[in-house]
């Protein structure tokens, strides 16, 4: 089949059109996660914590559990202008980073209309659609509540920055290699997009928990706080980190045994065998066990589960490395970046 230039060209605006929308949505957040709890917290009044041994100490007006905040509710104390500004900062931000979401989906939708065929056949493609899988899940994670919405500024500092790596790939629109000419496209590759960028919105969150985490360790000890760890007062309890990102590789997990399993199938019909030790069967293989290793140690508890966030975010640089090292460096049966 022959590709449509004007719809291949639509494709694209639609992409430029995501992107300025994800920017405008980035600053919003910004500004609403430096400004808006800041005056909340200077406005309200001080609290004292009972210790363990009975006696009371003050509490960080800044580092609370957010489970039951409200982005726009009002502070105790009206602190101005400025916390207003930054509420309305943080609702165009909402409003625009689901206006790049609609645009993402429909540079992706409009590749695919250009070319006829599901638009993920090259690594272009793939990164994209993994971004809009990440979008869309961190979406529903504030909208469900999980975490206060200025915190998309992590979400969106993420998306930027993997389609910012999709920019250095770009793959004009054009057919299918006859190697990924098959059903199995639309069932293994989309498996493995969506499974992604769930771990990709999990890999935030857990790097948000080990940041938290740090952050009271060393307030307890009334030692030096240097960056990242002064990001730590406005974000949640690493326990409520914690509970977010486990949920999210619940999710994501089974979606990649499965992409695993479709790959092996789709494996066999197209060269004979379930398994030949391809570097990206090799690795895929890898992240599942790295994955495998999370799941397992968050749910023993004790040393395992402190150790825990550190392996979740192993397993996402291996994802990293299995989507651009073993693409762009290693030779193999799955080289199908189209770089």
């Amino acid at each position: 089949m022959t590709t449509d230039p004007a719809l291949a060209d639509a494709s694209n605006t639609a992409f430029v059109a995501m992107i300025l929308l994800y920017a405008v949505a980035m600053f919003g957040y910004a500004v609403e996660y430096a400004f808006a709890r800041r005056a909340k917290t200077v406005a309200a009044p001080a609290r004292e914590l009972v210790t363990a041994g009975g006696g009371t100490g003050p509490a960080s007006p800044e580092h609370v559990d957010e489970s039951e905040e409200d982005d726009d509710a009002p502070p105790p104390v009206t602190p101005g202008v400025s916390f207003r500004q930054a509420v309305l900062a943080g609702r165009i931000a909402l409003v625009a980073m689901v206006l790049g979401a609609v645009a993402h989906a429909a540079s992706l939708g409009l590749r695919a209309a250009a070319v006829g065929r599901w638009p993920w056949g090259n690594m272009y493609e793939f990164i994209v659609a993994v971004s809009l899988v990440g979008v869309i899940a961190w979406i529903a994670v504030v909208a469900k509540g999980w975490v206060a919405r200025r915190l998309s500024l992590f979400a969106m500092l993420a998306t930027v920055l993997m389609l910012g790596a999709a920019t250095r790939v770009y793959t004009e629109a054009a057919p299918l290699v006859p190697a990924l000419d098959s059903y199995w496209i639309a069932i293994h590759v989309f498996a493995a997009i969506v499974a992604t960028g769930v771990f990709m919105v999990g890999f935030v969150t857990v790097v948000l928990q080990l940041i938290s985490r740090r952050y009271a360790e060393l307030s307890a000890r009334d030692a030096v706080i240097r960056f990242p760890m002064t990001l730590g007062p406005r974000l949640p309890l690493a326990e409520k980190l914690d509970r977010i990102t486990w949920r999210l590789h619940v999710m994501a997990f089974p979606l990649w045994t499965f992409a695993i399993i479709a790959g092996a199938i789709w494996a066999r019909e197209s060269w004979g065998r379930y398994w030949g030790w391809d570097p990206k069967e090799v690795w895929s293989f890898v992240a599942w066990v790295v994955y495998a290793a999370y799941l397992h140690s968050r749910a023993t508890g004790g040393a395992g589960r402190r150790w825990a966030p550190w392996i979740a975010v192993v397993g996402w640089a291996v994802m990293l490395f299995n989507l651009f090292g073993v693409n762009l460096f290693i030779d193999g049966l799955h080289s199908y970046a189209g770089v």
